[in-house]
């Protein structure tokens, strides 16, 4: 599928005025929190980077809007995320509970739209979410 079909394809569950709010909120927590909890785990190579790099090969395969996108949304968080670790401030359980926090959010958006989210059709909607949050930019 091409971007755009792959955004008119996610648009369809996300319609409701108050469910695009939801996302445009909750969709980048998610990507933070997620990062922040894979950049938690202590490894030679950080899970967190290995993550952004594979994802930014999906996004090529998508164009270079796409690319130089979540590149811009993923390579900040990152940064923001090592200077927390280096710091010494807690990551783990703040990024857990946001994670948990956002994903109650996405839920209730989908309640409220009354449709079931487009990542239960194809796990890949789980990587288009963050473009359509972007999508003004794209």
């Amino acid at each position: 599928m091409t971007l755009e079909q792959w955004l008119q394809e996610y648009d369809l569950s996300h319609r409701h005025p108050v469910n695009i709010r939801i996302h445009k909120i909750c969709v980048p927590a998610i990507v933070f929190a997620l990062l922040g909890l894979l950049y938690s785990v202590p490894a030679p190579l950080n899970p967190a980077w290995l993550a952004v790099a594979a994802g930014l090969l999906f996004y090529w395969r998508l164009g270079r809007a796409a690319l130089v996108a979540m590149a811009a949304l993923c390579l900040p968080m990152l940064l923001a995320l090592d200077i927390i670790a280096r710091a010494g401030l807690p990551l783990l359980w703040p990024a857990l509970l946001l994670f948990a926090v956002a994903w109650v959010g996405q839920f209730i958006g989908h309640a409220i739209e009354g449709k079931k989210p487009s990542f239960l059709r194809d796990l890949q909607f789980l990587l288009i979410g963050p473009l359509w949050t972007l999508r003004r930019w794209l």
